[in-house]
């Protein structure tokens, strides 16, 4: 598994954990209008959460800047390589063109 799919399979379960978290603000509501709760402690668990959320978001977005950079860098390691490889061919073809003014002398 690539370093490219490691980072997309973490990104992925981050957002499922965000997901998770806003059932659970949704189940806190419910137990508030159902009375189990009071007010000050749905409203303190709310924040709880949504620190979290705002955690877990500013992670994926880290992860996702280290994609981009990643993808970035794999592009200018695949360019990199042609031109090696152009350069190649182009020496070969200058020493075949040197060979055949030799022998024509």
């Amino acid at each position: 598994m690539g370093f490219l799919e490691r980072l997309d399979k973490n990104i992925n379960k981050l957002e499922k954990r965000i997901a998770k978290e806003e059932i659970r603000i949704t189940q806190l509501e419910t137990k508030f209008e159902n009375k189990k709760i009071t007010k000050a402690k749905l409203n303190i668990e709310k924040r709880k959460i949504h620190e979290r959320i705002k955690a877990i978001q500013s992670r994926i977005q880290t992860l996702r800047g280290i994609t981009v950079k990643e993808k970035q860098h794999q592009l200018e390691k695949t360019e990199e390589k042609k031109r090696k490889l152009e350069e190649k061919e182009k020496k070969k073809a200058e020493k075949i063109k040197d060979k055949e003014i030799e022998k024509e002398e």
